[in-house]
């Protein structure tokens, strides 16, 4: 399992009491959600080492089965394990050391009693039958499910999207974000004439004699139960190499020349994600784009890429002022994930914006490394133009949900605005790289993010923080004059809420310092010749 790290400050219960007020769901949970939300003894008392997947795939009955061989080591004494497989999927048999176990299943939860309690710190393997007809997602990746349809020649092709939905629609796991095993095993049979690709390294392929061909792959590194992934098509299969990463992509036949002209992306990309936020962090199992009948998924080693050889999303521009353009959305975003999601993961999804926030972040950064900085900042505003302010981007702890999804955009735009506080790009870029390579395959929560960039840079970035990611209105700068005299303060819902920030003073710079009352500034002038770069701080501003 990767590393889960937890910061017990009081930070951590502010930021969670908080979200709770704010409920995107305002507390209208299920037991459902709690029983795959949260973390009860019958997960902890467990740590995943290892996933051994084989499934076995019919695209013409849209019906899967196999078995999923889990490695455990038994962390305390313990009889009962919970593991998770979607109530519309049946459970065939449940074996433990050649003996079929009984269980119980509670909406998507199975619960799993062993004969007699296991002893701690003891490796076990159970291995979880099962077979069905798996949910079909009518608008993959936003919705999770399994995508089954025809390419341009007619041909099955075939792949599933679950970030949110919970892997456990496809495969039995224990399907919650704080676990991952340590290394996973693919093992997918695809009928005759077509190709599967999964996660890693191909370790070999062969023949069922019952019209089906094995793939098989292999994952060395930790990776999360929505990232294990199978793509099934006629695929053929281009290489190139960046340093000492193999890149590996998988293309319809049709598309390998198009793709062998818009992958060239990578190798720049690679440039500046390398330079700024660390060396690929799973070279041990190759980066590969891999052709999907969906957008685009961050599929660990395996990235999902659907958005036909064309820049921008889908071939338009998502800030609208054309930066967006300029690059290949897909290739970017769902790459930028393996650092941010991948290697770094949320420990809850409540806290995705960990996730979503920096990846979006990094959008910026390949515009500014391979464009300069105007058109970053150029960028990052325009996407403002999708932020809907009204709830937090932190969701609930321990039921499964999701914050809003200004976790992206104004996510993205609350680290630009820090950068702005910083104000020192050295410091910036040598801050968010300590921070990839430092967590790199560890799971971790908002309070260890807060709690890194404020000891890194020892300002009090907590109440920053707090403001963007628990309240839904932006701060806001209020300035007024009185006698000849400028004032200044921040309304926000944040107590003690203290964020310097450069104003412009007749085309001077001046760094100021409000807080939550209001305060002299250190000039005299008019209001109308006092100015805020807003591209470089995402606020409100008014003046009276």
């Amino acid at each position: 399992m990767k590393k889960l790290i937890f910061t017990f400050i009081l930070l951590g219960i502010t930021l969670s009491s908080q979200s709770q007020i704010l409920s995107n769901k305002e507390g209208n949970y299920t037991k459902a959600d709690s029983l795959r939300g949260s973390l009860r003894p019958e997960r902890t008392n467990f740590d995943v080492l290892k996933y051994d997947l084989h499934v076995k795939v019919d695209p013409e009955e849209k019906y899967i089965s196999g078995v999923n061989s889990i490695t455990l080591k038994v962390l305390k004494s313990a009889q009962r394990l919970q593991l998770d497989l979607f109530e519309n999927m049946n459970v065939d048999s449940i074996v433990f050391q050649e003996k079929q176990l009984s269980y119980q299943r509670e909406f998507n939860a199975v619960f799993i009693d062993f004969p007699l309690p296991l002893d701690g710190n003891k490796e076990i393997k159970v291995d979880f039958y099962y077979s069905g007809n798996p949910i079909v997602a009518k608008n993959a990746p936003w919705d999770g499910g399994f995508i089954f349809t025809e390419d341009e020649n007619g041909k099955p092709w075939v792949s599933v999207a679950v970030q949110g939905t919970g892997a456990s629609l496809w495969y039995p796991n224990l399907d919650h974000q704080s676990d991952e095993p340590e290394e996973a095993e693919i093992h997918v049979a695809a009928p005759n004439g077509l190709m599967n690709v999964s996660n890693g390294r191909f370790t070999g392929k062969k023949d069922l004699q019952n019209g089906y061909t094995e793939w098989s792959w292999k994952v060395t590194n930790p990776i999360n139960n929505y990232n294990i992934i199978l793509n099934i098509g006629d695929y053929v299969h281009l290489h190139d190499t960046y340093q000492d990463l193999d890149l590996d992509y998988y293309v319809l036949s049709y598309n390998k020349e198009k793709a062998r002209a818009q992958f060239k992306e990578v190798s720049p990309m690679m440039d500046c994600f390398y330079e700024k936020f660390g060396a690929y962090p799973f070279v041990e199992d190759s980066y590969k784009l891999v052709e999907t009948p969906y957008l685009g998924m961050e599929h660990q080693s395996a990235v999902g890429y659907g958005n036909g050889f064309k820049n921008g999303y889908l071939g338009k521009d998502l800030s609208r002022t054309g930066v967006g353009l300029k690059w290949d959305f897909i290739i970017i975003h769902e790459s930028a994930h393996e650092w941010f999601g991948n290697s770094i993961t949320a420990k809850d999804i409540a806290d995705m914006w960990i996730h979503e926030a920096f990846t979006t972040y990094a959008e910026s950064v390949y515009v500014e490394c391979r464009w300069g900085k105007e058109d970053a900042l150029t960028y990052l505003f325009g996407l403002r133009g999708s932020v809907m302010n009204n709830s937090a981007i932190i969701g609930d702890y321990g039921v499964n949900t999701e914050g809003s999804s200004d976790m992206y955009y104004k996510g993205a735009n609350m680290l630009n605005t820090i950068r702005g506080v910083i104000n020192d790009d050295e410091k910036w870029w040598a801050l968010l790289k300590e921070y990839t390579e430092n967590y790199k395959h560890q799971i971790i929560d908002t309070p260890t993010v807060i709690n890194y960039f404020e000891k890194h840079t020892k300002a009090s970035l907590t109440p920053i923080f707090n403001q963007y990611l628990n309240y839904a209105r932006l701060p806001e700068l209020q300035l007024k004059k009185k006698n000849n005299k400028v004032y200044a303060r921040w309304e926000t819902d944040v107590e003690d809420f203290a964020m310097p920030l450069i104003l412009k003073v007749n085309g001077k710079e001046v760094r100021v310092a409000p807080t939550n009352q209001w305060k002299k500034m250190p000039f005299k002038n008019s209001l109308e010749k006092v100015e805020v770069d807003l591209k470089k701080y995402y606020i409100l501003v008014t003046k009276a």
